[in-house]
């Protein structure tokens, strides 16, 4: 079992979850710049942006939040296709260096038809995917290029482009990647240091951590693997599950108006990714289908996003952590309903407890070795 162990939260630029419909500007900046610091003074490893396309600019974002924050990294979702490989490899890398070596990229090609035409794209989704991985090739090339890069492809033409702003991380920044589907599942053996997907049961999780390692071993490489949840956590295994049913509640109660990203029309449509398929395909193993993972509000948003909660004390959460980590995974992507508040409960209660079981448990291998 491995010792490294890696906390990702979130933040948004203003407060808005399932159960906090979005009000006000698109940008709230002492909330977002609150929220940055909490999670850095809470002990995670980093805070993922995400992209929507009615939402403010991620890298922007992340420029602000390093300048008010003092160990966080940042993973910047981002989806190719917008903008040009060369000047989003500039743009990232000049995250980097302002950073202090604080940047990560989230590649997501998008899974959603609508929302790609917002902001003009009309490609399909295996399209989208073969544009990515040339992409990323591109990119890959200028963050380690010792001169002038030269690329010819299907979707990009480029002579010349200047190497010039390096990373301060070498070789270069970490590419984290998200997409279920076969073509996805391709680029991601070919590109991914950090393979991500939503809180799925574990016998999901296993089949796609050794699909994923199959695809990458076509290219002799490994990867490593990331799992999102939103904890619900209480003092007693009763209280968490009263406060789960709670927020499910409140979601039916708000629902429509709190959709993230995707538009009130999203709630009548079912959902195109993968990921969201698979979120669903649990739940309809029921509510609670194995230990501490609840499936309900997936159902109930349509998996419209990271939606599956594991729910109990925060020992016990960190329990079902441990039994993903023997899966493979070691990195999880944690945020709660109530995001800031969430943020600051986690860094006083969970991380610590999981850290600490998990030394634990390799402390009595070690011994048992």
């Amino acid at each position: 079992m491995s010792d490294k162990l890696e906390f990702i939260g979130m933040v948004q630029p203003r407060q808005q979850s399932e159960i906090h419909p979005a009000s006000g500007p698109a940008i709230d900046l002492g909330y977002f710049r609150a929220s940055a610091q909490a999670h850095d003074e809470a002990g995670f490893d980093r805070i993922l942006i995400g992209w929507y396309s009615n939402g403010p600019d991620g890298l922007l974002l992340a420029a602000d939040a390093a300048a008010h924050t003092r160990k966080v990294s940042f993973l910047v979702a981002h989806r190719p296709g917008f903008q040009a490989p060369t000047t989003a490899a500039r743009a990232f890398a000049s995250l980097d260096q302002l950073s202090g070596g604080r940047a990560a990229i989230h590649v997501i090609s998008g899974g959603d038809d609508t929302d790609q035409a917002r902001d003009g794209d009309w490609l399909g989704k295996d399209d989208r995917y073969a544009r990515t991985d040339e992409y990323l090739d591109v990119l890959k090339a200028v963050w380690s290029g010792e001169g002038p890069v030269d690329h010819e492809g299907a979707y990009y033409r480029i002579k010349g482009a200047s190497p010039e702003v390096k990373t301060v991380q070498a070789p270069r920044i970490p590419i984290y990647f998200g997409g279920a589907s076969e073509a996805a599942l391709r680029v991601a053996g070919r590109h991914a240091d950090t393979y991500a997907l939503w809180g799925e049961t574990q016998a999901q999780v296993r089949d796609i951590v050794a699909r994923v390692r199959a695809e990458a071993a076509k290219h002799g490489r490994q990867v490593k693997f990331s799992l999102s949840f939103r904890p619900i956590l209480a003092e007693t295994e009763e209280a968490a599950w009263a406060k789960a049913e709670t927020i499910l509640g409140e979601i039916r109660r708000v629902k429509g108006q709190a959709i993230l990203a995707t538009g009130a029309d999203a709630k009548s449509r079912a959902p195109q990714n993968a990921g969201s398929q698979r979120l669903l395909d649990a739940a309809a193993l029921g509510d609670r289908p194995e230990g501490r993972l609840y499936t309900a509000i997936a159902r109930e948003t349509g998996a419209r996003g990271n939606t599956t909660a594991l729910v109990g004390t925060p020992e016990q959460v960190a329990e079902a952590f441990l039994d993903y980590h023997a899966l493979g995974v070691t990195t999880f992507l944690i945020r709660g309903f109530d995001p800031l508040e969430d943020a600051v409960e986690y860094g006083r209660s969970l991380l610590p407890a999981t850290r600490r079981l998990l030394a634990e448990k390799l402390a009595h291998q070690d011994i048992a070795a």
